[in-house]
């Protein structure tokens, strides 16, 4: 579970915003770890979902410590898997007023 590795497998990530067509590719196991564990904590918060704010301390807080060794910025890491995550349909943003909220679909 290292960068180090230049034809690691990688996951491609993109974005739900449009006309924003690029894409950023992360170590596979990094994005299966943390797709993992935001799932998870969407399972356990329900309906009303999670604050995106919250997200990556909470997602650092379920991270092993040798996973958060190797990860790198946990913020930015979620926040790609988070957005690819949005594009592949496994979540949503809740409408409505105040801060952003993300539900499972």
């Amino acid at each position: 579970m290292t960068d180090s590795y230049p034809h690691e497998p990688r996951t491609e990530c993109r974005t739900p915003a449009e006309g924003r067509d690029g894409v950023t590719r992360i170590p596979t196991w990094k994005y299966t770890t943390i797709r993992t564990i935001i799932l998870d904590l969407l399972d356990e918060a329900g309906a009303d979902g999670l604050a995106f704010k919250d997200l990556s301390a909470q997602v650092k807080s379920h991270l092993s410590s040798n996973d958060r060794a190797h990860l790198g910025s946990v913020g930015w890491h979620v926040t790609c898997v988070k957005l690819n995550m949005e594009v592949d349909g496994d979540i949503m943003r809740l409408p409505g007023k105040g801060p952003q909220r993300i539900i499972r679909t």
